[in-house]
């Protein structure tokens, strides 16, 4: 058989040879133009290049993540000067969805009017041929040779592209379309596909460059019920390999015993028809040859064309085992998607719908490509298929985890077909105990998977229950109504087989390396098989702990508890204004509390009532709600815990019977559902990852603060809640209402929720207001009373806030009066007033002592100055008195005197000095 893998290494080795030769042919370009550059030269000299005549282009990335852009000519040798290389963008650096990198500056820019751009992604869209990168191979299905008829030719069993879009095979080949891209981040892949033909298996998976697919997402594709579809998967940062694989796998008839080398056929039992009737079919001649049918993944065929399990440490796709590498371990568990024979430890029966008796007859039978459910005794009959699983072996992460245990998943393709109102049930059941239904689907379900994850690690059993009809008629009208299960996958399971390899976690030792678990909270490198813990505010994906992009971040308003497996609230909250920041404290609202919604009635008038329990948040991510079903306390043994006696959530609900009508002293609480299991943040957004809390299913808020919200998530899918059920809860200030307050349901939907899946709380209290803090107080200063004044610190009103610090004492100051304060004001006014008076009389007597001094120094100075012819007689004059002397004039006001010191000297530079004479009469000048 044409293996993918064989086929791959001849291309590998036609690509270098293809190198090879390109290399060469570059090598003459190269010389070419040099030698027409060389021969040019004596001619006209080449012009600048300008922008149309070349364009720029990244070289290929370094070691560093660095590369640089080049100027690239349209057509070498008709010009020269091209820019010099630059600097280029890092290699992981890309634009938004509708931008463009514009290459001359290097930066982002918008698309024009009537144009798209995907950013990071690329879209193909036209398959008028196979596009580049893609792949398309074909192989037959496990041909025996031993068998001498010839065998169909799968070599042109491919996708074909048809314009529009590209269709695989519909013969038996398989049929593989593959498509390789490297990743610079994490991202995802968006197909549309038209798959109406279940008899087809069409898978698509993604692998990384070991070759080991992602275990999260499922392979099976439903079948489109209502034309295209889209279907999209994420991507891991890295190599991704995608596959779309088609394979038809028919047998002759689907009643057809187990087949090996010889086809034998059967009827099916019990019989209810008659092979000697006019126009009855006869059974078909056993003992033709033919193909074998693969054995499920994990398993080998031996040479008596059994299907055997690989040992551990080595894994299978169906055909031989091979040993797993270095740095990897087998992924246990069991793949059965080939129903040739009932595997061992699976078994079928049939519960009569009257009596609930089971009946020595086999309720499923197997075919090929699929098992379906038998014909029975009648048409109310319980057709039963069992899968037990004796235990499992979760990664080590999960084991320490005490919260957050999803041990193992297990998941199912199926499909049911029915002119009536027929039933499949799910159930499961924990050592041995009863079974408790899980789901049900009523009527005809399209081809479509499920999935339940296992959160204890107990011996499980899985069981699958078809009724065609609830009414027990005489004679069976509905045999052609069938449930089908195409596949069942179970992960993490002890003893199991492995179909795959996942990477490991690598300890030395003396023999060499080997496989060990790492801690909790912390993730393998690939490529050194060593464990590195998640960043602060991360949590790990416990069953895909490969890479650091396997730590998804926290939500807001959440941290990571100390092993990386959870995030939660510890009942604190911040909110950031350009005012103000308010802190918030939810710790009086961390215990559990119960909210009844209102009354209903069933047909029969039976009342009942749905109880929700609620613990908001601390307690390092424990839920603390517990929703409990009594109904089963009679069958279980004392001192030991049910299957289904209660779950643990942060919201759950259940369904109550009052006491009144049971006639019991206590309700009977049944149906225990969890609403809330993870929390996804704590904002005052209305919408977080795809859940909206409207604000007009409660009455408004009246303060002006804002609602803080609390957004939860729910394990459980069902068939109306396909991504799983979600919870708000509106924590709105209330300073009426002490802790721990009032929980109240939406106006218009009594049960809390108007759909089934989304369901919102309003939880008022005084606990919900922000912590107190110094802007919500003021204070308040007395007058001074007998030389005492107080300030009296006091909240503002109205008061929105709750705890935080307390208001300030009170607090007293010794003040003075205002008489006082007049007294000495008087006292100082009057010593101001004297000090002036002794100043002025001072500087005045002053004043009258410079004066006379300045007077004399003038006079004396004027009389050294003036020297006169000498006097021919000193005789006294005719007339003049000797006893006349010369004074000076000293009869003057204050002003005058002042008016004195200020006068200016004649132009000769003499001072002018009134005199007077003694007796009287005129003044002289001198």
């Amino acid at each position: 058989m044409a293996e993918p893998g064989h086929s791959h290494q001849p291309s590998a080795r036609g690509r270098g040879r293809n190198e090879r030769h390109t290399f060469r042919l570059l090598r003459l370009l190269l010389w070419a133009g040099t030698a027409f550059q060389v021969t040019q030269g004596t001619g006209p000299e080449l012009h600048a290049c300008k922008e149309s005549e070349y364009h720029y282009e990244y070289t290929a990335c370094d070691s560093t993540g660095s590369r640089w852009r080049v100027a690239v000519p349209h057509t070498p040798g008709l010009c020269t000067s091209l820019p010099d290389p630059v600097k280029g963008t890092e290699c992981s650096f890309s634009c938004n969805a509708g931008e463009f990198l514009d290459m001359k500056d290097q930066s982002c820019k918008p698309c024009a009017e009537g144009r798209y751009s995907l950013g990071t992604g690329i879209r193909f869209d036209e398959w008028d041929e196979l596009p580049h990168g893609f792949a398309s191979l074909s192989a037959n299905m496990e041909i025996d040779d031993s068998i001498s008829e010839s065998t169909e030719n799968c070599t042109s069993s491919k996708w074909v592209p048809q314009g529009d879009y590209i269709a695989s095979n519909t013969d038996e080949c398989t049929a593989t379309l593959m498509y390789a891209v490297n990743l610079k981040q994490s991202g995802t892949v968006n197909f549309e596909y038209y798959y109406p033909d279940s008899s087809i298996i069409f898978e698509f998976f993604v692998q990384n460059d070991q070759c080991q697919p992602n275990v999260d997402d499922s392979r099976w594709m439903k079948t489109t019920e209502k034309g295209w579809e889209f279907h999209s998967v994420e991507l891991n940062r890295g190599n991704n390999v995608l596959y779309w694989r088609t394979t038809a796998f028919s047998v002759w008839s689907k009643v057809s015993k187990p087949v090996l080398t010889q086809l034998m056929y059967k009827w099916a039992k019990p019989k209810i028809c008659g092979e000697d009737l006019e126009g009855a079919v006869k059974l078909p001649a056993s003992g033709m040859k033919t193909r074998c049918p693969p054995c499920n993944p994990g398993f080998f065929k031996t040479n008596n064309s059994t299907c055997e399990p690989c040992p551990y440490g080595s894994y299978s796709n169906g055909s031989d085992c091979t040993h797993c590498p270095a740095g990897t371990e087998p992924a246990m568990g069991f793949e059965y998607k080939w129903w040739n024979t009932l595997p061992t430890n699976m078994e079928t029966t049939v519960l009569s719908g009257v009596n609930f008796e089971y009946k020595g007859m086999t309720g499923w039978e197997v075919a090929g490509d699929y098992i379906y459910t038998a014909a029975g005794a009648s048409d109310n009959d319980f057709m039963i298929l069992t899968l037990v699983v004796p235990g499992f072996r979760p990664p080590e992460s999960v084991m320490a985890d005490t919260e957050n245990k999803e041990v193992a998943r297990i998941t199912f393709v199926f499909e049911t077909i029915c002119s009536v109102n027929c039933e499949l049930y799910f159930m499961v059941g924990v050592n041995s105990r009863t079974n408790t239904p899980v789901e049900t689907w009523k009527g005809s379900k399209g081809k479509q998977s499920y999935t339940y994850t296992v959160k204890e690690n107990a011996t499980m059993s899985f069981t699958w229950a078809f009724q065609r009809t609830t009414f027990h008629e005489a004679g069976r009208k509905y045999t052609n109504d069938v449930a089908k299960i195409y596949s069942i996958n179970v992960t993490n399971v002890m003893d199991g087989v492995a179909s795959y390899c996942r990477p490991c976690a690598l300890e030395a030792s003396n023999i060499g390396s080997s496989c060990t678990s790492c801690p909790a909270g912390y993730y393998i490198d690939r490529d050194s098989g060593t464990c590195h813990s998640c960043p602060p505010n991360t949590i790990l994906k416990a069953h895909q702990p490969y890479g650091v992009q396997a730590c998804v971040p926290c939500g807001p308003g959440t941290k990571n508890n100390k092993i990386h497996s959870l995030c939660y609230n510890d009942c604190s909250f911040t909110r950031n204004t350009p005012a103000r920041t308010f802190n918030y404290n939810f710790s009086t609202l961390a215990n559990a509390v119960t909210l009844a919604g209102g009354s209903s009635f069933t047909s029969k008038g039976l009342k009942y009532f749905h109880h929700f329990t609620f613990s908001l948040c601390g307690n390092e991510g424990k839920k603390m709600s517990v929703c409990t079903d009594n109904v089963t306390d009679l069958r279980i043994p004392e001192g030991e815990s049910g299957f289904s006696k209660s779950i643990s959530a942060y919201v759950c609900q259940a369904v109550i019977i009052p006491p009144e009508v049971t006639g019991y002293k206590a309700g009977v609480s049944s149906q225990p559902v969890s609403l809330a299991d993870r929390l996804i943040g704590v904002t005052t957004d209305m919408t977080l990852d795809g859940i909206t809390s409207p604000a007009e299913l409660f009455h408004p808020e009246s303060l002006g603060i804002p609602d803080v919200i609390f957004f939860y998530r729910s394990d459980d899918v069902t068939q109306s809640c396909s991504s799983g059920r979600s919870t708000t809860i509106r924590v709105r200030c209330n300073p009426q209402k002490s802790a721990p307050g009032s929980l109240s349901l939406p106006s218009t939907c009594s049960d809390g929720t108007c759909d089934g899946c989304n369901f919102h709380f309003l939880w008022e209290s005084m606990a919900a207001c922000p912590l107190c803090s110094v802007a919500d107080y003021h204070a308040i200063v007395s007058s001074c009373v007998a030389g005492i004044q107080k300030t009296t610190y006091v909240w503002r009103e109205p008061k929105l806030c709750s705890g935080g610090i307390s208001l300030p004492e009170q607090r007293v100051t010794i003040c003075k009066t205002i008489d006082f304060w007049l007294k000495v004001g008087i006292s100082a006014g009057t010593c101001t007033a004297i000090l002036l008076t002794v100043l002025t009389c001072y500087f005045w007597k002053k004043n009258q002592k410079l004066e006379y001094k300045y007077s004399k120094l003038v006079m004396n100075a004027t009389l050294k100055d003036c020297d006169l012819p000498a006097a021919d007689s000193c005789a006294i004059m005719e007339g003049e008195d000797v006893e006349d002397d010369l004074i000076f004039t000293s009869k003057k006001s204050l002003f005058g005197k002042i008016k004195s010191f200020t006068s200016k000297r004649t132009p000769d530079g003499f001072d002018s000095v009134p005199l007077k004479t003694s007796s009287g009469g005129p003044d002289m000048d001198l």
